[in-house]
């Protein structure tokens, strides 16, 4: 066979339908060439030395076998530019890898044509025609090109047309390869599992859903009773299956909607987004993330915009009552004290010289401050009370006597323990008569480990169980907020309905810690 359909790996080369001799393997594309009749030999090819000398190969026989001569139809039939023979190859390519294909069709032409030039030539030639959807000029009769350019002259156009192509190429800079598209695969996503192409997910929400309806058949007829006209129980069965399997489709939909809406296929924008922020910033967020499901991108935008800067905001107020605690009266002192107290932080512990323990706690690094979260901190109800008669808080007056940093942290709270602001003095339980204090054991008492000092001193005197004080204080503590942080000792008992004498030392000491205030004065 002398057929060789030539693929080159750049667009825009000479390529096109190659013919070779069967018998010497000469080019013959572009000059005459014999080609076998006979049904045995399907598509022979020989040049016209070798059929003039007799040569055969495989099963020709020159003798008896017939042939026809195939000359070059490279003249003009629709253009003055294309030739028949590029002419036929444009239909074959077309027929062979389909309209729009058409930079595999000029490589099927051949001839330095490109893409656009083979799809400009089909569209003016076949589309445009007016007499679609054969060209102007597909009459037999007309011979208007014929006469007007010789087969001399175009074959003369067409090799200087090629040469020129060909200079040009070989100055040209080198094209970039082609790359293979994207396939709609999983692989080709920054998110795992999903199809860009087809929108869909490997694994999708309910992924079983469609296996309970994929041998359910309805034909015309079923499912109603011929003689009392009643629905039947296995269609209604049948149908019940299709409202639940309906139900997980929606449930599908919505949360692609969720996702599409609120960009969260950009994985990587929104890593590098995530990595900006703080710890408590991320924590914030993520607790936020249900609403989305019910708010569109813009609102869900504003609302996380809007908790962090609440979040900044609290954590400034707090940072602000710490600097008005120390006597700082300035954003520069303010500035100085953050920085000194960082060095602290920072220093590490003296090493004793007999410490058999010191080597090894050099290696280990000092351990971080405790201090209330800022999720936390966002999530507290209120901010501490602060009901002095002269208007300056426990921690600063302590703080102004003793010397020492007593800093109360933000709502009052030390990783996330309501603890009792410290007082000018201890204060003592008076003890009730006939009644013998109370021993704790860890193991025995539960949430012992929940109240202070003085608290498990109050509950040990008063012989009351740690777990009850707590939902007591509970009460009294939202009672006295309603009331503006003020309660009235009788309001106390009515609410805790104990012994008046225990009553009346447990709101003593919620006065004198200064928790509340006594509303009968």
């Amino acid at each position: 066979m002398g057929v060789i359909k030539k693929k080159t790996a750049t667009r825009g080369t000479e390529g096109g339908v190659k013919f070779v001799c069967d018998s010497c393997s000469a080019d013959i594309t572009s000059t005459v060439r014999i080609r076998c009749a006979h049904p045995v030999c399907h598509e022979y090819d020989l040049c016209v030395p070798c059929f003039a000398n007799g040569e055969a190969t495989h099963n020709h026989d020159p003798p008896t076998h017939p042939y026809s001569v195939i000359e070059q139809h490279s003249i003009p039939i629709y253009t003055e530019d294309w030739g028949a023979d590029e002419e036929l190859l444009l239909l074959e390519g077309a027929e062979s890898y389909g309209l729009g294909s058409w930079a595999d069709i000029a490589d099927h032409i051949g001839g330095y044509r490109t893409k656009d030039e083979v799809r400009d030539h089909y569209i003016s030639t076949y589309i445009e025609s007016p007499n679609f959807a054969l060209p102007q000029r597909a009459s037999p009769d007309d011979r208007s090109l014929l006469d007007a350019i010789s087969r001399d002259e175009f074959q003369a156009r067409k090799k200087r047309r090629i040469e020129e192509r060909k200079e040009a190429a070989k100055t040209a800079p080198p094209a970039t390869p082609k790359q293979k598209p994207t396939a709609s695969v999983p692989a080709c996503h920054e998110v795992q599992g999903y199809m860009p192409g087809r929108m869909e997910f490997e694994t999708e929400f309910a992924n079983e859903a469609e296996e309970a309806v994929q041998h359910m058949q309805f034909d015309p007829g079923d499912g109603v009773n011929s003689r009392t006209g009643e629905v039947e129980p296995e269609m209604e069965l049948k149908m019940t299956v299709m409202d639940i399997y309906n139900a997980r489709l929606t449930a599908r939909a919505e949360r692609k909607k969720v996702i599409f809406e609120h960009l969260l296929l950009e994985y990587r924008k929104n890593a590098a987004l995530d990595k900006k922020r703080t710890k408590e910033e991320r924590d914030l967020l993520n607790k936020a993330k249900p609403f989305a499901r019910m708010m569109n991108h813009h609102d869900f935008e504003e609302l996380c915009q809007g908790v962090i800067y609440e979040h900044n905001l609290r954590q400034a107020i707090a940072q602000l009552q710490d600097w008005r605690q120390m006597r700082l009266g300035d954003l520069k002192s303010g500035e100085k004290y953050e920085s000194e107290k960082q060095q602290r932080v920072q220093k590490a512990q003296p090493v004793g010289q007999l410490d058999r323990l010191a080597s090894s706690r050099m290696n280990k690094p000092t351990p971080p401050v405790e201090a209330p979260s800022a999720a936390q901190a966002l999530m507290a109800p209120e901010l501490p009370i602060r009901l002095q008669a002269n208007g300056v808080s426990p921690n600063a007056s302590a703080f102004a006597r003793n010397g020492h940093d007593n800093k109360a942290l933000t709502n009052g709270h030390v990783n996330g323990t309501s603890t009792p602001q410290t007082g000018k003095s201890r204060y003592v339980v008076p003890p009730l008569p006939n009644v013998l204090p109370l021993k704790f054991e860890n193991e025995s008492a539960t949430d012992l480990q929940l109240l202070t000092k003085e608290e498990q001193q109050l509950c040990s005197t008063l012989r009351i169980f740690p777990k009850p004080y707590l939902v007591m204080k509970e009460h009294l503590m939202k009672e006295a907020m309603k009331q503006g942080g003020a309660l009235k000792k009788k309001a106390a008992r009515d609410i805790c309905k104990i012994d008046v004498n225990k009553c009346g030392r447990i709101f003593d000491f919620f006065v004198h810690a200064g928790w509340i205030t006594n509303g009968s004065r």
